[in-house]
């Protein structure tokens, strides 16, 4: 399986002409926030590729209705109510969990940033600790059910001690560390620490989790993902 994996910049390279070839053999878009929801509608219009995103710190187009509309902490891919979706395109993930059976992948999203001026999509430890409460009898579910509680862990901001900043804004959060210890996802992609080098190291693990700062514009490419039957 391979995915374009975005977050906090756009990218010319996808506003390309030869971006529907380039990226022609995507399975779909990841985006851990910070873009504009014009931005994830261009995708899907012109790549004809789905896009799963939260929301990060920035970029709040709408935030108030979609997580007012975020309440079923699970969802089928393609079942989402009217009321789920954004003016633009995209397939809002922040707070849920889904299954995408046709990819046979679980996916959760944990948007937001750490709270530093009670902004909007600002949470502190213990209310980021609550929304992953919340997804926990769905992991347990999929436990059960699938054999594994999750595939892919979407958040904006990375785990603490991973790749995360100095100041408070762009710290990380120690739930998450907590959260892959006990879940083990096989990815955690985050975005909001902004790579200069796009070189950089991005990939560090934890457990039995990959943890991938997906800044702009990140390629991944698994094989094992989804080859389960349902």
């Amino acid at each position: 399986m391979k995915l374009l994996c975005i977050s906090d910049a756009t990218d010319t390279l996808i506003y390309s002409s030869i971006a529907p070839e380039l990226y022609r053999d995507v399975d779909f878009v990841i985006s851990a926030g910070d873009l504009p929801l014009r931005y994830y509608d261009y995708i899907q219009t012109m790549l004809r590729k789905d896009v799963y995103y939260v929301y990060g710190n920035h970029n709040l187009e709408d935030f108030g209705r979609m997580m007012k509309g975020a309440s079923d902490s699970f969802i089928y891919a393609g079942g989402h109510d009217a009321h789920d979706m954004p003016i633009f395109g995209g397939h809002f993930l922040d707070g849920k969990c889904i299954y995408d059976k046709r990819r046979n992948l679980i996916i959760a999203g944990l948007g937001g940033s750490m709270l530093y001026n009670y902004g909007d999509s600002q949470y502190s430890e213990k209310q980021m600790q609550w929304r992953i409460n919340k997804l926990v009898p769905r992991l347990i579910y999929n436990k059960k059910r699938f054999g594994r509680a999750l595939d892919i862990l979407v958040t904006h901001a990375p785990p603490l001690g991973m790749g995360d900043g100095e100041d408070l804004c762009h710290r990380g959060f120690s739930c998450f560390l907590s959260f892959m210890e006990k879940y083990k996802p096989k990815y955690l992609l985050h975005g909001h620490v902004h790579l200069d080098d796009i070189n950089a190291p991005r990939v560090s693990v934890f457990g039995d989790t990959k943890v991938i700062n997906i800044y702009k514009n990140y390629i991944l490419e698994d094989e094992t993902l989804g080859v389960k039957d349902v």
